[in-house]
């Protein structure tokens, strides 16, 4: 921001303040008269606060110094307005999660936006909320010096409020706000769901109930006090420090054993409430100190500050999302990653052994795709034929995954993630940069040779079976079942004739989200111990035996998760081009596999007389397809498991300058598994170390 007060803002400000004092008779007559105070703050608010890097107020306290009168009854102006604001409700409040309920916190949250609560006339939450009534006012309040601040504070004559007996009030609010927010804290601690993440605690006392009572002692001894504050060598304080300590040690436990027992939702905003309000809790705290004069004044402006900054960002709907949604994200992307970790092949064993999974799911999509045409000749209603090829998809995919077979781009979702410890375990190493990232660009060729020998297998599998389906039924009744539908199953894979790559895209989604439900339910079934209540129920052991019992547990604990994520995904794909018709938009869905038993199916039913621009584009149209397929949810996967463990999106430069790097130097190693024993060894080292 230019200087203030020069040419046209000096005078525009200097006149406010001029015929704001001079035209009226009396200060008095302005009592709970917010307009000067709201114009005047409009006019030093920059336009564009994110881009100024200073706010500068020296010719405002300039102006002041050199006009006596106007200074005086504007300093009695704030302190009329001000005296006597009930704040213990903001500050216990604003910026800390109301409900646990996500949806309902979020709904609240959106609507403020455009309506904004407002409180009582009475308290300072509405002055705040009529001054400082953009969220992002404290931007620029932020950015003005803080030597500015302390000399805006002594030209007013602010007192301080800790002698000053027409501040008591002060006090008060501080007091009511910390014991109001240490009962919340100690009451919410005590709940089941929060102290069954954290057994270690469970002989020991709550150390939410020991802060409480230390807080209420130390408050009552504040009250008392002549002086309402005590040194930072106060031995109570001290100990009130370590109890508080102590609790944050609680939380953080919690969180990190959301690792061996899950988190729900719910849990996850209890926790993080609790975090939240002791942070407030410690910021209240710190004001009760003083160890000299200057401290005095610091923590006036300090709580001034606070206090803005706590109402502008009350709303705040993207940082509450990023807070809630970040630890539920990471316990689902670490699943996604132990999963995932599979499916990237190293050695020539693994290599082939992928392509002979490949060749089994192409066998199943084969039959699926020769299942899809004939269910669309069923007369049905459009929601008919998107329950019929939803269970086509959903038991087919069901099907490979009990088989242990592999459908190509279904595991993007899980690689992605465990792609992302090569970073991690780079960070924890504390490792130079070039070695984080070449690990990662080794593991992203594993990744997508992985992948591509996962298209060879599947389409040159489903491609045949196709073709040999629509012959058996042909030659058995026949009936070509393709001879109608030829054109459109080859031209839907055409790129430049149809939608396909959009269509691809939307299967990509897809993808991610399958494996968005597998890491959900596997974190949701550990967190209530789904497993451990299968193991130990009485009627099972009794019916079935114990050994029968423990073996469906752990069936249920390592197939379930991903028996729901493909049911889902079926859902997904059969269901889209009904929804599409129904609401009048072109919504369809293309996977490369199926692409290629359509290409066969529609070879045959157009008895192979295609042209050749038809068949170019179907084959072509095959592996863009199959691209787009994999780009789509590995980069949506990707994306994921970034926010999730807090890697910041700038890491992608450098990644993908080391992947255009390696594969600059081993190119066939993003196809074939011809690495050397060298870079094999630099992973794995990575690895280890995650695994410890």
């Amino acid at each position: 921001m230019k200087t203030l007060l020069k040419s046209e803002q000096e005078a525009l400000i200097k006149e406010l303040l001029t015929n704001f004092f001079n035209k009226n008779e009396s200060w008095k007559n302005l009592d709970d008269n917010l307009e000067p105070l709201v114009e005047l703050i409009r006019l030093i608010r920059p336009q564009k606060p994110k881009k100024v890097l200073t706010v500068d107020l020296r010719d405002i306290i300039f102006f002041l110094n050199e006009n006596n009168d106007c200074r005086a009854q504007f300093s009695i102006y704030l302190k009329t307005i001000l005296k006597d604001r009930k704040f213990n409700k903001i500050l216990a409040d604003a910026g800390i999660l109301q409900d646990v309920d996500f949806i309902f916190e979020v709904k609240k949250r959106v609507i403020a936006k455009f309506l904004p609560n407002q409180p009582q006339k009475h308290t300072l939450e509405f002055v705040l909320n009529q001054v400082f009534y953009l969220s992002n006012d404290f931007i620029w309040i932020d950015k003005i010096p803080l030597e500015q601040l302390k000399e805006l504070y002594d030209v007013l004559e602010f007192g301080s409020f800790y002698e000053n007996t027409e501040s008591k009030s002060v006090f008060s609010e501080l007091t009511i706000a910390a014991f109001l927010i240490s009962q919340r804290i100690s009451g919410r601690a005590l709940e089941t769901e929060v102290i069954k993440m954290v057994p270690e605690y469970d002989d020991f006392e709550s150390p939410f109930s020991a802060l409480e009572n230390e807080l209420l002692q130390i408050g009552s001894e504040i009250i008392k006090s002549e002086k309402h504050y005590f040194t930072s060598d106060n031995l109570s304080y001290a100990q009130l420090l370590v109890l508080h300590k102590h609790c944050e040690d609680f939380i953080d436990k919690a969180f990190l054993n959301s690792s061996k027992y899950g988190i729900s939702l719910r849990v996850n905003q209890n926790l993080l409430k609790i975090r939240q309000q002791l942070v407030r809790l410690k910021f209240i705290i710190s004001l009760f100190i003083v160890d000299n004069e200057i401290d005095k004044k610091n923590n006036a402006i300090a709580l001034s500050l606070k206090l803005i900054k706590i109402n502008c960002f009350k709303n705040n709907i993207r940082k509450f999302i990023a807070e809630s949604t970040q630890l539920i994200s990471y316990e689902i992307t670490q699943h996604a990653a132990k999963t995932g970790e599979k499916y990237i092949t190293e050695t020539r064993t693994e290599y082939f052994k992928m392509f002979r999974n490949a060749l089994g799911g192409g066998f199943i999509v084969g039959f699926l795709c020769v299942i899809k045409v004939l269910l669309s000749k069923v007369d049905t209603s459009i929601f008919g034929h998107a329950f019929l090829y939803s269970m086509n998809y959903s038991f087919g995919f069901i099907a490979i995954y009990i088989l242990g077979y592999t459908l190509a781009t279904k595991q993007p979702a899980m690689t992605a993630s465990a792609l992302i410890k090569a970073l991690e375990v780079g960070v924890a190493k504390k490792g130079k940069k070039t070695e984080k990232y070449s690990a990662f660009a080794i593991l992203f060729a594993r990744v997508f040779r992985s992948q591509f020998i996962a298209f060879v297998g599947n389409v040159i599998m489903a491609f045949p079976i196709s073709l040999l389906g629509i012959w058996m039924i042909d030659y058995t009744f026949d009936y070509n079942i393709a001879a109608v539908k030829w054109k459109t199953l080859i031209t839907d894979l055409s790129p430049v004739d149809s939608l396909a790559i959009f269509h691809a895209a939307i299967a990509g989604v897809f993808l991610f989200l399958s494996g968005i439900i597998s890491g959900s339910i596997s974190n949701r079934d550990k967190h209530n111990q789904v497993y451990y209540r299968i193991t130990e129920h009485p009627l099972l052991k009794k019916r079935i035996g114990k050994i029968k019992t423990i073996k469906l547990a752990q069936w249920y604990e390592h197939k379930w998760a991903g028996f729901i994520s493909n049911f889902w995904f079926g859902i997904f794909m059969g269901s889209t081009a009904s929804i599409g018709l129904f609401l009048g938009l072109n919504l369809d869905v293309r996977h490369i596999t199926f692409a290629s038993g359509n290409l066969a199916l529609a070879l045959y039913g157009a008895n192979y007389q295609v042209t050749d621009s038809m068949l170019i584009w179907g084959i072509l149209g095959i592996g863009i397809i199959g691209l787009v397929n994999f780009m789509v949810s590995f980069s949506l996967s990707l994306g994921l498991a970034f926010r999730s463990r807090a890697i910041p999106f700038t890491e992608l430069r450098f990644i993908a300058a080391s992947i255009l790097n390696h594969f600059k130097f081993s190119p066939l190693s993003f196809f074939f598994p011809i690495e050397n024993q060298i870079k094999s060894e630099v992973v794995q080292g990575f690895l280890k170390v995650e695994e410890k």
